[in-house]
């Protein structure tokens, strides 16, 4: 059973660089620090395309690009957990919860900017880590556009 949980930020940065930053492989492996340092991904972020979201210990998530309309939404379906380099999607732990969903709505703000608002599903036992982890996350991504983009001015 899952529980969905938002989170938001608000980045001065247009839209595309957020939607890039986020998604690009140097960009996703910095933002994503919060959760695991070094974390990674292997896969594409095409909608229907399947990924797998990597620790360095090789263990973490295997997802499938849901929808993507670019520049507005990507939803990711986590279909399951990778251990030691294998995928389980059918374990009775892994039945539990999945699949759970993470979306990210992208807009952009009347004054400048954009808005990132984030809606995911995470299991009891993970809601305390979530509400700990994800606004680190989100302000490390709203810290890595803004820099660039004061770089480009």
């Amino acid at each position: 059973m899952t529980q969905r949980l938002y989170f938001a930020v608000t980045i001065a940065a247009p839209r595309s660089k957020v939607w890039l930053t986020m998604q690009s492989p140097d960009g996703y492996r910095d933002w994503t620090s919060a959760f695991c340092e070094g974390s990674t991904y292997e896969g594409s972020w095409e909608q229907g395309a399947r990924i797998r979201f990597l620790a360095p210990s090789g263990d973490g998530m295997t997802s499938e690009i849901a929808e993507r309309r670019e520049g507005t939404l990507l939803s990711i379906r986590h279909l399951g957990e990778i251990r030691q380099g294998v995928d389980d999607t059918h374990s009775p732990q892994v039945l539990a919860w999945a699949p759970a969903y993470e979306n990210f709505h992208l807009r952009d703000l009347p004054a400048g900017g954009t808005e990132l608002r984030v809606e995911v599903d995470t299991v009891a036992d993970y809601v305390q880590y979530m509400h700990d982890t994800y606004p680190r996350a989100l302000q490390r991504l709203k810290a890595l556009c803004e820099a660039q983009e004061m770089h480009a001015s």
